[in-house]
């Protein structure tokens, strides 16, 4: 029953954030929006809704290791499995502002989580820290690259506009609403369940079954843009998740309740955090294309993670 929840959980998520970001971007579209500032709200935060639904879920309910997990786990996954699978399917040639502003970001971040962990707490004011980052970063992208930015997130809008009528959007949007409430009640309940008959940790399941399941959507998009040779669309679409996960998700989530960290989660799993990180950077700078044999390379990676991980809890 609990790997019921949890299949049906990250399959109402799924389709609760497919919903919630036609739904939006149709209404904000009628509202006359530019394609630049929906790509960079409706659909940044939408996308990543489930992520943020399971998070809030997970930490008002005192299971702040799902919460921290899934977030770890689903940027590990995103640089090590979907990005290794991307490039195994088209390699990506990677451009200078990958390299020169969201890969620097994204390290940032990473680095910004592990220092202020140290306490083993993200308090509220570093939730708020988090936020202001992303929104002080997402201005100076606006300003500074404002033709290239709107191409990319035009890109972004495209995937979900449909000549729908206005009441199909409301729909749609309540159908995103109601799945993803359910969605994080059913899988948070199937982690409860899954590690209760099993005897295993909460932040084992959330690091692997359902850092998996919410990093799908990532996986399908890339996987598509790569097919399409839309690279930039590919790597940028994974970077900046893992971006948006630590600052705007766990950011918050720490505004609403502080988010504790247990020592399992600092003494293994974020180092390679900051491992997959590093790592995907020299792949990236040299020869400015990922291939192949990089993506091997990623995978092995997070092969090793996942069987260190059950090694710590077996």
């Amino acid at each position: 029953m609990g790997y019921l929840f949890l299949i049906i959980g990250i399959i109402a998520l799924l389709i609760g954030g497919e919903s919630l970001v036609r739904g939006s971007v149709g209404i904000a579209l009628r509202l006359k929006i530019s394609s630049l500032v929906i790509g960079m709200t409706v659909v940044s935060f939408g996308t990543s809704a489930p992520e943020l639904l399971v998070s809030l879920s997970s930490v008002l309910n005192g299971m702040d290791d799902v919460a921290i997990g899934a977030v770890i786990g689903s940027n590990i996954s995103n640089l090590g499995l979907v990005l290794g699978i991307t490039v195994l399917i088209f390699p990506i040639v990677v451009s200078k502002d990958t390299i020169k502003i969201d890969w620097p970001l994204m390290m940032v971040a990473s680095l910004l989580f592990y220092f202020l962990s140290f306490d083993r707490l993200i308090s509220s004011y570093e939730g708020v820290l988090f936020v202001c980052i992303l929104l002080a970063f997402s201005i100076w992208l606006v300003l500074k690259s404002r033709k290239q930015g709107k191409k990319l997130y035009e890109e972004g809008v495209n995937q979900f506009v449909a000549k729908n009528a206005f009441y199909k959007d409301v729909i749609f949007l309540i159908i995103g609403v109601v799945g993803l409430y359910f969605g994080a009640e059913w899988l948070i309940k199937g982690v409860v369940i899954v590690g209760n008959e099993f005897n295993i940790s909460q932040k084992f399941i959330s690091v692997t079954v359902v850092a998996f399941g919410t990093s799908i959507p990532e996986l399908v998009t890339s996987a598509v843009a790569a097919y399409r040779k839309e690279t930039d669309i590919s790597i940028g679409n994974l970077i900046g998740s893992n971006v948006f996960n630590i600052l705007a998700i766990l950011g918050v989530t720490a505004v609403f309740k502080p988010i504790a960290i247990s020592d399992s989660i600092m003494e293994f799993d974020v180092y390679f955090l900051l491992g997959i990180s590093l790592l995907v950077f020299p792949l990236m700078y040299f020869g400015r294309k990922i291939n192949r044999i990089k993506g091997v390379v990623l995978l092995l990676f997070y092969s090793i993670y996942i069987y260190f991980t059950i090694m710590n809890e077996f």
